[in-house]
């Protein structure tokens, strides 16, 4: 039977306070400070009341003009890929990440973002790093259109490492009923359009540092030489957000919508699929970005894995008719995202296959 062997109790010399127990009050004042302006600047007249507050206030009479409003939410974090953060000490772009993330999360669903909550927890608080991953947060707030309405950071001396931190967010959106895309709709003879993505996003950063760093024995301030960028910039690239294609399904040009994250391919665009169809994948119609060679070949990673671990270059897939495909595909909305023509849609049983 094992037992813990009792300390001797020991009396602090003088009174104790929070701080000698690691938590720095005026840390947090000072972080307050630091952030209030950034988080403030995505507000919009929805808002109700000041910053601050113990919770986040939004005016809901915009839903007025819905026939019957669904809200959409989603929560999620961004993963090991802030040990490459803490390990460059670039904080700006992780907070991009997780905002980007959620939007297209409840994106394709038909959704317009209405308001996001961070949280944000670490060992010993530094204004300055919560400022820094503040300013990519509401960076990616502000493009497109989404209120910080609230957050909580959280200081827990010996609960995270020293220098590191995790985040995590939450997004509340909305779309009108007759508006949801649930792929619902999706039948054999349609297009897959791809859109590319801004290198690995958010996933597949377990096995990208494991290569990197310990199988290739890169530096993450060793230049990768195919895009002159440095390992820890070219996987620190932020989330993309596909808002653009709100326009699009609008006009009801998109029947379904799979954003490719964690599970690839195979576990994200079969979440889409009606039970009649498979949805048909031609990796050779475009060319993934030079990040997931070199991560393939270094790692010798099988084509199935690298699919079903990493976006490939592709961040989202829309699926449309054959008849509005062209249009889609040379829509002004999505011009900076590549769209490719990546696969079609044939009579199946709801799986998706992968053509090498």
């Amino acid at each position: 039977m094992l037992t813990h062997k009792k300390m001797k109790p020991k009396k602090p010399e003088k009174p104790l306070t929070y701080a000698d127990a690691g938590v720095d009050l005026s840390a947090w004042r000072d972080t307050k400070k630091r952030i209030g302006g950034l988080v403030k600047s995505t507000y919009t007249d929805k808002v109700v009341g000041k910053f601050g507050q113990f919770g986040g206030l939004f005016d809901v009479s915009l839903l007025k003009k819905f026939t019957r409003p669904i809200l959409v939410s989603s929560v999620d974090g961004v993963g090991t890929k802030l040990k490459i953060a803490f390990a460059t000490g670039k904080h700006d772009t992780v907070g991009e990440d997780i905002v980007n993330h959620c939007i297209n999360d409840i994106l394709v669903l038909g959704a317009q973002p209405l308001f996001f909550l961070d949280y944000l927890g670490t060992g010993r608080l530094s204004p300055e790093v919560v400022e820094k991953v503040m300013l990519g947060l509401t960076r990616a707030c502000k493009a497109s259109a989404c209120v910080l309405i609230g957050g909580e950071t959280a200081e827990m001396p010996g609960f995270y490492q020293e220098g590191e931190y995790d985040i995590a967010g939450t997004i509340v959106g909305i779309v009108d009923e007759h508006r949801v895309i649930d792929g619902s709709a999706i039948a054999p003879g349609d297009v897959l359009i791809g859109l590319r993505s801004n290198g690995l996003h958010t996933n597949g950063y377990s096995l990208a540092r494991t290569i990197v760093t310990e199988i290739a024995g890169k530096d993450y301030a060793d230049t990768f030489a195919p895009t002159g960028r440095t390992f820890g910039e070219e996987l620190l690239r932020p989330h993309r957000a596909y808002s653009a294609a709100r326009v699009l399904m609008d006009k009801d040009l998109i029947k379904g919508c799979a954003h490719i994250t964690g599970g690839g391919f195979q576990e994200n665009v079969d979440r889409i699929l009606p039970q009649h169809c498979d949805a048909v994948i031609d990796t050779k119609r475009w060319s993934p970005d030079e990040i997931f060679v070199f991560l393939q070949t270094e790692g010798r990673v099988e084509n199935d894995e690298m699919y079903r671990t990493f976006n490939m270059g592709m961040g989202m897939v829309l699926v449309v008719s054959g008849e509005h495909a062209d249009e889609v595909l040379n829509a002004k909305a999505l011009a900076s995202f590549g769209p490719a023509r990546i696969g079609a849609v044939r009579p199946g049983e709801g799986r998706v296959v992968m053509e090498y």
